[in-house]
């Protein structure tokens, strides 16, 4: 059973958020202080927001779902697509291409093309062309492998989305918004948390609290597969993560954050 702590978040800087300046007022709600010009976030909030994040990932598997990790930003490529792979999910940890969600068809058209050509690599058609003809289908190749790599087998719309940062992400966000696939999020305090369907507001800069992010949203997603398959109790579903104890009050969190 997953568990879920404050100090865990605290340990991993997921209470810090913007300079007090760059803040969007509508998360206000979830701020909890300023701290030398820095705006604290509530990690009593936090906690509970994740668990409920985590809760809906196992849900949305467990019913046959899949889910779409995107996350484009420098820190967070390489753990992102770690995390998605971890759980067997699909991911964009380069560039979003527009319409990847609202026009779906023509990007499946894209894999097609990515695919045709990797099999042209692999059966020896490369061997008929000429230099020039393989460095373009290779430039080619490279550019699309970059933005599709991480859902070239993925043969639908995903269920969900896990997000980070949403201010650098919107494009993607706004998809999912018009074709009604929920969002889960790692929103801080620069961001809008009225455009997210499950918000976890937390730091969505630092390498530490990314990866715990991304870690509990690919554990959601390997339990849920587990429980699908049958390889867990029938009853495992209806135990919720626990938020454990032993946690710092909100109090504390402005002195522990030093």
């Amino acid at each position: 059973m997953a568990q879920f702590s404050i100090r865990e978040l605290l340990e991993a800087g997921f209470h810090f958020g913007h300079q007090t300046k760059r803040w969007n007022p509508k998360m206000k709600r979830f701020i909890f202080t300023s701290h030398n010009g820095v705006h604290i976030i509530d990690l009593q909030q936090t906690v509970v927001l994740l668990r409920d994040a985590y809760m809906r990932v196992r849900q949305t598997v467990q019913r046959g779902g899949r889910v779409l990790f995107v996350g484009t930003k420098r820190q967070v490529v390489e753990v992102l697509a770690e995390e998605a792979l971890r759980a067997g999910q699909y991911y964009v940890n380069h560039r979003w291409l527009g319409g990847t969600l609202t026009n779906w068809k023509t990007i499946q058209g894209s894999i097609r093309r990515l695919r045709e050509i990797e099999k042209m690599r692999t059966d020896g058609t490369f061997g008929a062309l000429t230099k020039k003809e393989v460095q373009r289908l290779e430039r080619e190749r490279i550019k699309m492998e970059r933005s599709l790599s991480g859902i070239k087998e993925m043969e639908r719309l995903p269920e969900i989305l896990v997000v980070v940062d949403t201010n650098k992400e919107s494009i993607a966000v706004q998809e999912a918004r018009k074709l009604g696939i929920p969002v889960v999020a790692l929103v801080d305090s620069n961001c809008d948390p009225d455009l997210i369907d499950l918000v976890v507001p937390g730091n969505d800069d630092a390498i530490r609290s990314l990866k715990l992010f991304l870690r509990k949203m690919s554990d959601a997603a390997i339990e849920g597969n587990l429980s699908r398959s049958g390889k867990e109790g029938a009853g495992d579903d209806k135990r919720d993560p626990q938020v454990t104890g032993s946690d710092p009050v909100a109090e504390e969190m402005v002195v522990l954050a030093g």
